[in-house]
């Protein structure tokens, strides 16, 4: 039997007025309800007791009075119990020694109805005096929660765990008040403050530079292997060498992690002249190693950072050397951190967040500080770097953000906390969480428009504003017709993020597309096949005729320049979009039929008024199908060449087919300079989101290639192939830790399940394993989330994907797993029988750390490479590895 509540609570023997000590206001007990006029009684055997006026007794607690007050005070309901009086508050000097018989009186003893009890109806002073003393020593005396219970349990408790756990004595150093600190929010993180709890011991530190020292040397032995691209160091490889060479170039990922590549081959001697064409072309002597050192330092670092994340979150140097070696072996994260990609940058800056957000909060109790604002500040600059390297890094943005949130409503439900100073809390987040980040994100393009200067293929993507600001664009620094007339030779580019220009080649629709005629297309580079010429649509232009400006409300013919073919359209299908009119070339010589006409519609203006150049929106109506010349993001076979389609839209009134005249070559035309259309650093800024927003979601799956979906991730249900030839590399993750982990989070909502439905039936359980229960579930919860939203976003996006988008997801999941791992380990010796606790413990770890490196011994060569015949061939290597059939191992 264990009592909840005795009315008001005892405060150091200072319990309030009343008339003597034997009698009980009221007293609620889990079993038998509310009771009022409780008795306290005292028996020369059992000690003191509590009985009802009914004459049942409630519960005992001990020899002396002390053990009820002390008992009370370290009850789970800091609440416990109250007494009409227990003499002041004041505690004397000169109290005699406690009898240490007393002290280990078990809190969980009950008794029977016992006449041998008698009423405490009078106690001499002096008995009062003394009883008081022996309490406020003891109070000051008991230091352990095994102590201040009284209980024997949690002596067995501590004394199993501390054989497996190294923070047994800073568990055992908290009062019950710290305690309550830890659990004070079911969704409140609390990562151990160092400041109490002293790390720097020689274990923590020795293993932290152990496994450091493994991950650096995995991750940089036999780095220059293969001497051949492997997958996308063809793309990011190729970046890092325009960056050195200045040029300019369209990629859906913001640029840092690419300048960052393109730096690290600079300080190494790369002169950023090798082409990095396609994977498997040899390097020769080109200087790309210094790019793969520097991504694979960044991969290696992920070991030390998960080691520290999980120190912060647990104390515990076991779950921080699962929670890493986890992460040091997996075959998946070696992989990536071995080669020219962005991914091991992006995941270096999402731990650094992780962690930086975890040390900022071991300093909320000295908010202000220099060390509070600093690692405050250095949280924004990681978040910023992440998303920064890529467009994922927002979703750590969103981790942090929720987890300063709930820190921020811990903050609001501290009632002795003046407003202002919450404000400025909140103010002090808002700097270096939200404005730092993104002054620095800013910074961070400012930094890549004024390096990348120079014209490049990526420049057709952007506007004609951005483009006159690129050196060796045909726009830059360039004199052009402010106005477009008849006979004016033009580049049309369509007006929407991402748009492409008007094209058209000598190659025609297939016989399955009547009625075969010359395709017309969007293609996102300048070329020669992009120029059209303006003509009246009722006759030829004579070379002597008078200057005519193109007006809206014009009717018009456009000439391809190179096929002589007019731009063309009829009621018959599109190729992709049926619903759309089929656009094409059709002619000869510039001669061709009544559904060559168009007419040209400016928005904004009246008719009448002349066409401008770059400024203009025009629309080209069809005069007889009476539909708009249309564009989209939706790529033609490879009999088109994968370039955009080009249709004729009846919605006469949709606002993406708008287009702009942007090179006008007339020499009958006055000129003026095109700095007049130089974009502004913010107009810029948020032109190359848009454009790199619309590549995102374009990005399709091209014939061949390897792709997967998101429900493969998890189980490693298939890789991705790095490299071929004779050095083989395939990109799998651990399958060992893969499945394992699985079955550690299906494990761990069964033993939440299990917890929550006990505490909800008040089943009765040790409270120190109570409180490392809910610290420990309130962990996992954490990685969990980080895992959750690194992980399904991607479950609703429309873009192609790979493998490797699961792994900054699996960092969290692989500490997840540390976690879950030593709490197992935790719970099986404190279940077990003592004289079995250390024999577990040890074949547990034998056991797990046997498995972790078992693991990557058989799985290493893909990392390093595999030569001979493939794994369904029993003469391979790898034969006996090939566990599922979707690995191309």
């Amino acid at each position: 039997m264990s009592v909840n509540s005795l009315g008001k609570q005892i405060c150091d023997g200072d319990c309030g007025s009343g008339e003597g000590i034997g009698t009980i206001e009221h007293l609620s007990d889990e079993n038998h309800g509310p009771k009022k006029n409780v008795k306290l009684l005292k028996n020369p055997t059992y000690g003191f007791a509590f009985k009802s006026s009914g004459g049942e007794v409630l519960q005992s607690f001990g020899k002396s009075v002390s053990d009820t007050v002390v008992l009370a005070k370290g009850s789970t309901h800091p609440k416990a119990m109250s007494t009409s009086r227990l003499g002041n508050k004041q505690h004397h000097d000169g109290c005699p020694s406690p009898d240490k018989s007393t002290l280990s009186t078990s809190s969980e003893t009950s008794f029977e109805d016992d006449d041998s009890f008698s009423e405490v109806t009078d106690i001499n002073e002096s008995e009062i005096h003394e009883e008081k003393c022996m309490t406020s020593r003891r109070l000051k005396e008991v230091n352990t929660d095994e102590e201040l219970h009284g209980d024997l349990r949690n002596r067995k408790f501590y004394q199993r765990t501390s054989k497996v756990r190294h923070n047994e004595s800073e568990l055992e150093s908290r009062s019950d008040k710290s305690l309550a600190e830890l659990t004070e929010s079911s969704s409140d993180i609390t990562p151990v403050d160092e400041q109490q709890i002293q790390s720097e011991s020689r274990a923590y530190y020795l293993c932290w530079l152990v496994l450091t020292s493994l991950s650096f040397l995995t991750r940089v032995y036999n780095i220059e292997q293969p001497p051949h691209i492997c997958w996308d160091e063809t793309h990011f490889g190729k970046m890092g060498s325009w960056y050195i060479n200045q040029t300019f170039f369209f990629d859906v990922h913001p640029p840092l992690g690419k300048m960052l590549v393109g730096l690290a081959g600079f300080l190494s001697g790369y002169d950023g002249s090798f082409p990095f064409n396609k994977p498997g072309d040899a390097y020769g002597d080109v200087r790309y190693v210094g790019m793969r050192v520097f991504c694979a330092v960044l991969g290696a670092l992920l070991v030390p950072l998960a080691y520290q994340t999980v120190w912060l979150l647990t104390h515990s140097i076991l779950a921080s050397i699962f929670a890493a070696s986890l992460i040091l072996f997996d075959t998946g994260i070696l992989a990536l951190s071995r080669h020219i990609l962005l991914d091991p940058i992006m995941m270096f800056f999402i731990m650094t967040s992780t962690y930086s957000c975890l040390k900022f909060l071991t300093y909320r109790s000295q908010p202000f500080s220099v060390f509070w604002w600093l690692w405050m500040a250095i949280t924004g600059v990681c978040l910023s770097g992440a998303i920064g390297v890529k467009f994922v890094g927002l979703f750590v943005i969103l981790f942090v953000g929720y987890t300063t949130a709930m820190d921020l409503w811990r903050l609001l439900g501290d009632l002795s906390l003046p407003v202002m100073v919450l404000c400025k809390h909140i103010l002090a987040r808002a700097i270096c969480l939200i404005a730092l980040p993104a002054l620095i994100y800013m910074i961070i393009f400012a930094v890549h428009f004024r390096v990348l200067n120079r014209s490049g293929n990526g420049d057709g993507f952007f506007s004609s504003g951005f483009q006159s600001q690129l050196i060796g664009n045909k726009l830059y620094n360039v004199s052009m017709p402010q106005y477009v007339a008849f006979g004016s030779v033009i580049t049309l580019k369509q007006r929407r993020t991402g748009g492409a220009y008007l094209h058209s080649h000598a190659h025609l629709y297939p016989e399955e597309y009547p009625p075969k005629q010359q395709q017309v297309t969007t293609y996102s580079h300048k070329d020669e096949n992009n120029k059209w010429k303006i003509k009246p649509a009722d006759r030829e232009l004579a070379p002597s005729e008078d200057l005519l400006y193109l007006h809206s409300g014009d009717l018009v013919r456009l000439e391809h320049i190179a096929t002589r073919r007019n731009l063309h359209s009829h009621k018959e299908p599109a190729p992709i979009s049926r619903h759309h009119f089929q656009v094409s070339g059709y002619g000869q010589n510039g001669t061709g039929d009544a559904n060559d006409i168009w007419m040209v519609e400016v928005e904004g203006a009246s008719r009448g008024d002349k066409v401008q150049t770059v400024r203009s929106k025009i629309k080209f109506i069809h005069y007889h199908a009476r539909c708009l010349l249309h564009s989209h993001d939706r790529k033609l076979p490879k009999w088109g060449w994968e370039q955009l389609e080009v249709t004729c839209k009846p919605n006469l009134h949709d606002t993406t087919s708008a287009w702009s005249v942007e090179e006008v070559i007339d020499p009958r035309l006055p000129n003026v300079s095109f700095e007049v259309y130089s974009p502004s650093f913010m107009e810029k800024f948020l032109e190359s989101h848009a454009v790199m927003t619309q590549g995102n979601s374009g990005l399709k799956p091209k014939e061949g290639e390897i792709t997967s979906h998101p429900w493969q991730w998890p189980v490693d249900y298939k890789g991705q192939i790095f490299s071929g030839q004779d050095h083989r590399i395939y990109m799998l993750g651990n399958p060992i830790f893969f499945w394992t982990l699985l079955v550690l989070k299906v494990v761990f909502l069964i033993l939440w399940l299990s917890f929550s439905v006990g505490r909800k039936r008040n089943m009765p359980i040790n409270k120190n394993l109570r409180i490392y229960y809910e610290r420990t579930f309130k962990v996992c919860w954490w990685l969990l989330l980080g895992w959750l939203l690194h992980y399904l976003p991607f479950w609703g996006m429309t873009r192609v994907l790979y493998f490797h988008h699961y792994f900054p997801a699996f960092l969290y999941s692989a500490m997840f797993g540390g976690v879950m791992l030593d709490f197992l380990i935790t719970l099986l010796c404190v279940t077990v029988p003592e004289s079995w606790a250390m024999t577990m413990f040890h074949g547990f770890l034998f056991v797990t750390s046997g498995s972790i490196l078992y693991s990557f011994y058989l799985f290493y060569p893909l990392v390093y490479g595999m030569s001979g015949p493939m794994a369904n061939d029993e003469g391979s290597m790898m034969h006996r590895l090939k566990w599922m059939e979707s690995w191309d191992i």
